[in-house]
C-alpha cells in the first residue's frame, strides 16, 4: 500500500531533531549542576546589554570605506531571520550609534543607565530595528551561545516547581558575600571585552521563598538549594511573554501603571492572608516580564507623565516599584521610539528634562542614497514577488529617486543641481567634486533624511499602479508617477502649498531624467550592431593613430594617400562632448592605452573604455537613425522594412534591458515622440 500525502508530509517532520531540541531548549539540572555550566562558559552569566551586544556581533559584520570613511555594516540589520524581509538598507551611521551603545553598555560605562531612544521621521524603519533586536534576541537565546537559565522554586507540601516570576539570574541566589568570588573565578575564564557583572536583589517572590526556607534550615543556605533549588534553560519569546516586553501607549482613562509593574493578585490573598505578601502579587508587567531581555516603548512620548517616572527609576536605577512592595531590581534593555513632532514637543517641554537627560538619542532618517532605496522596494515588487504583471524597467528607480529627492536641501553650491547632488551622494563622480567635497555635502545638510516622503507613500503607490485597470500586463514608469503625484492633493503630512508645489516639480526632474535614460537605451539598442561598432571604431583608431604620429593614411576606398579624417573623428568626439581644445588629450590618452595594452600582448577592445564606447554608439545611432525611421513609430503608417528593423530593436530592449514585448513597444512609441518633438523644433 503506498504512503498517503499525510504519510509523506508527517515523514517529512524530522521527529529526533525536533526531539532533540526540545531537550535542550528545555534541560533543568541543580544548582550545582548550573554552577559547572557557568565555569565552563562564563558568558551564561552576562546581563541583558552584553548578550544583546553580543547577539549583534554574533552574526558578522563587514567593514567598508565610502568617501574615505570606513564603514560597519552589521549583517544582524540584513534580517537572517526572516530572508531579509525586515532588513534595514542605507543607514549604517545610525545603526552603527546604536551598536556603540550597546558596547558602552555592556562594558557598564554609563550607558546601561539610559534609555535608548530612536528618533525619525514616520517610516524610517524605527519600529523595524526594534523588532529585530527582540527577534534577534528569541533566536539568540535557543543557540549555545547565547543559552541564559533562570531557577524554580518547590515549596513546602508542594509538588510542583514554580518559576522565578521574573525569570532572574540564578546566581543571584549566591549571598553578597560571595559574589565577588564567584565573579572573580569567572572573570579569569571569560575573554568578551567587558566584565560579568551581578548587581540587584532577587526578586520579592524569592526573597520570601529564601527568608522562610533559610528559617526552616536555621540558616542552612546549602539545604535550601539542594532541596528547594531547580536550574532551567530559559528561551526569551515576545509571544510567551518571557524576557521581552512591549508596551503601547492607550486612551489616558484606560491607562493603567500596573501595566508595567504588576498587580495585586485578590484571588490569593485569602491563602496568603495579605495583599503585601508577593506570592500574592502578579509580577506580570511589561517590567517584570521583560527582565533579562529587552523592553520596547512605541511613540514612547505619548506616555502619560505617570509612565515616565516609572521610565526613569528604571534606566537610571535599574529598579521598579511594584505597589506595595520595595524598589525590585531589574536587568534589561529599554529601548523606545518617537517621531519628529513628538520630539519638539519633548524639547520645548521644561518639566521633561529629567526623561530628556536619561535618553541616548539615535537619529534614524529615511534613505539619502538612492541604491538603497531601490533595495527597499525591489524586496516587495522584484520578479520574485509580482508574478501577475510585468514591472517596467525603471518603474522602481523612478520612484525611488523621487522620493529621495523629496528628503535632500537645496546646494549651497553654485551650479550643483538638486538630480547631480543625489547622484554624488549615491556614488558617481561629476567634474569638480572629491570624496571630500561630497564629505562637506553632507555635513552641511544635517538635517537630510529627517524630512521627505516616507517609503510607505511610495509603496502604496506602486502597489495602486499595479492593481490598476490601466497598467494592463505591465506598470511602468509614468503610471507609478502619476499614481503618486495624482494623491499629492491629499497627503496627510503636506499642509503647505509651496511643498505640494515643490513635490510636482520634483517629479518633473525625474521624468526628465527618465527620458535621458531611455533615449539612451533605444539609442544603444538601435546602434548594437557589434561589427558596425568594431568597423567604426577600428576606422577611428587608425586615423587617430595617424593624426597623433603626424602621419598620413590610405583611404580604403579610393586607395589614396589622405590627411586623418578630422571630421571624421570630430564628428565621434562631439558625442561625449569633448571640445576642440581638448581634443588631442583624448586622442593621446586612447594611444597610450592602446600601447599599454600592447606591452601586455592584449589588444585594445572598445568595450573597455566606457566613454569611446558610448561616443561610437552615438555616431552610429545618428548614421542608423535616419535608415530605421524611428519617428514614422507616431505615424500611422510603417513600410515593411521599417517594421523589421523596429523589430529587431524591440528585441534587443527585450533581451538586453529587461523589457517585456509590451513595455518595448510603448517605450519606442515614447522615445519616437521625443525625437518627432526634437525634429518639430529644428524646422521651426
Amino acid at each position: 500500500m503506498s504512503e498517503s500525502g499525510a504519510d509523506l508530509i508527517l515523514s517529512a517532520v524530522p521527529r529526533d531533531q525536533i526531539a532533540s531540541d526540545f531537550k535542550k531548549l528545555h534541560w533543568t539540572g541543580t544548582f550545582r549542576d548550573y554552577l559547572e555550566r557557568v565555569l565552563e562558559d562564563p558568558r551564561i552569566a552576562r546581563n541583558a546589554y552584553q548578550r544583546v551586544y553580543d547577539m549583534v556581533l554574533s552574526h558578522g559584520t563587514e567593514q567598508h570605506v565610502e568617501r574615505k570613511e570606513r564603514v560597519t555594516r552589521y549583517r544582524f540589520f540584513a534580517d537572517p531571520f526572516n530572508g531579509g524581509r525586515d532588513a534595514i538598507f542605507g543607514i549604517e551611521p545610525a545603526l552603527m550609534k546604536l551598536v556603540s551603545h550597546l558596547k558602552s553598555a555592556a562594558c557598564g560605562y554609563g550607558s546601561e543607565k539610559r534609555i535608548l531612544l530612536l528618533h525619525g521621521p514616520v517610516g524610517s524603519a524605527k519600529s523595524t530595528v526594534a523588532r529585530l533586536l527582540k527577534r534577534g534576541l528569541e533566536e539568540y537565546t535557543k543557540t549555545p551561545e547565547g543559552a541564559l537559565y533562570t531557577h524554580q522554586w518547590q515549596l513546602p507540601g508542594r509538588e510542583d516547581w514554580e518559576d522565578c516570576p521574573m525569570h532572574e539570574e540564578p546566581l543571584k541566589l549566591l549571598p553578597d558575600a560571595s559574589r565577588p568570588g564567584v565573579l572573580e573565578q569567572l572573570g579569569e575564564r571569560l575573554d568578551a571585552g567587558y566584565d560579568l557583572r551581578l548587581e540587584g536583589d532577587l526578586c520579592p517572590f524569592c526573597r520570601v521563598n529564601l527568608v522562610e526556607l533559610l528559617a526552616r534550615y536555621d540558616g542552612d543556605w546549602h539545604q535550601v538549594v539542594e532541596n528547594h533549588i531547580r536550574i532551567r534553560r530559559l528561551v526569551l519569546s515576545e509571544k510567551e511573554r518571557v524576557g521581552i516586553g512591549t508596551f503601547q501607549p492607550k486612551d489616558e482613562k484606560n491607562q493603567d501603571a500596573t501595566e508595567l509593574t504588576g498587580d495585586i493578585n485578590y484571588r490569593k490573598i485569602a491563602e496568603y492572608g495579605s495583599d503585601s505578601d508577593p506570592r500574592a502579587f502578579n509580577f506580570d508587567g511589561e517590567f517584570n516580564i521583560a527582565n533579562r531581555g529587552l523592553i520596547e516603548f512605541i511613540e514612547v512620548l505619548k506616555l502619560d507623565v505617570a509612565f515616565l517616572y516609572d521610565l526613569l527609576g528604571a534606566s537610571q536605577e535599574h529598579s521598579i516599584k511594584p505597589k506595595k512592595f520595595p524598589q525590585t531590581d531589574i536587568d534589561e534593555v529599554i529601548v523606545a521610539h518617537t517621531n519628529e513632532p513628538e520630539y519638539r514637543r519633548l524639547q520645548a517641554n521644561e518639566l521633561m528634562e529629567a526623561f530628556r537627560d536619561r535618553t541616548v538619542k539615535i537619529d534614524v532618517p529615511y534613505n539619502v542614497e538612492l541604491d538603497d532605496e531601490v533595495r527597499i522596494y525591489r524586496r516587495d515588487f522584484g520578479p520574485e514577488k509580482v508574478r501577475s504583471k510585468h514591472v517596467a524597467p525603471h518603474t522602481i528607480e523612478t520612484a525611488a529617486m523621487w522620493a529621495v529627492l523629496t528628503r535632500l536641501s537645496e546646494p549651497k553650491q553654485a551650479g550643483l543641481t538638486l538630480v547631480q547632488k543625489l547622484k554624488l551622494y549615491n556614488g558617481k563622480m561629476l567634474p569638480g567634486f572629491t570624496e571630500d567635497a561630497v564629505k562637506e555635502l553632507r555635513r552641511e545638510s544635517e538635517r537630510e533624511g529627517m524630512e521627505g516622503i516616507s517609503p510607505r507613500y511610495v509603496q502604496d503607490k506602486i502597489s495602486n499602479a499595479l492593481v490598476s485597470a490601466e497598467s494592463g500586463t505591465c506598470i511602468n514608469p509614468f503610471l507609478v508617477m502619476n499614481e503618486l503625484e495624482a494623491v499629492l492633493l491629499h497627503h496627510s503630512l503636506i499642509t503647505s502649498e509651496d511643498l505640494r508645489r515643490h513635490y510636482r516639480g520634483l517629479l518633473s526632474l525625474v521624468k526628465e531624467e527618465y527620458e535621458d535614460v531611455v533615449k539612451n537605451e533605444v539609442q544603444r539598442a538601435i546602434s548594437a550592431d557589434e561589427e558596425a561598432i568594431s568597423r567604426l571604431c577600428a576606422n577611428y583608431i587608425d586615423n587617430v593613430k595617424a593624426y597623433t604620429q603626424k602621419e598620413k593614411i590610405r583611404n580604403p576606398y579610393t586607395g589614396r594617400i589622405e590627411e586623418p579624417d578630422e571630421r571624421l573623428m570630430r564628428s565621434i568626439e562631439d558625442k561625449i562632448e569633448i571640445p576642440e581644445s581638448r581634443k588631442d588629450v583624448f586622442r593621446s590618452e586612447i594611444m597610450n592605452a592602446i600601447g599599454a595594452l600592447a606591452v601586455e600582448g592584449r589588444s585594445f577592445d572598445f568595450r573597455e573604455n566606457e566613454r569611446l564606447q558610448r561616443a561610437l554608439e552615438l555616431k552610429l545611432f545618428e548614421d542608423q537613425k535616419d535608415s530605421i525611421k524611428l519617428t514614422s513609430l507616431v505615424s500611422s503608417v510603417i513600410d515593411r522594412e521599417t517594421q523589421e528593423k523596429i523589430d529587431v530593436v524591440k528585441s534587443r530592449l527585450v533581451k538586453n534591458y529587461g523589457y517585456c514585448e509590451a513595455c518595448a513597444a510603448n517605450v519606442l512609441g515614447f522615445v519616437a515622440s521625443i525625437f518627432a518633438r526634437g525634429d518639430a523644433r529644428e524646422r521651426g
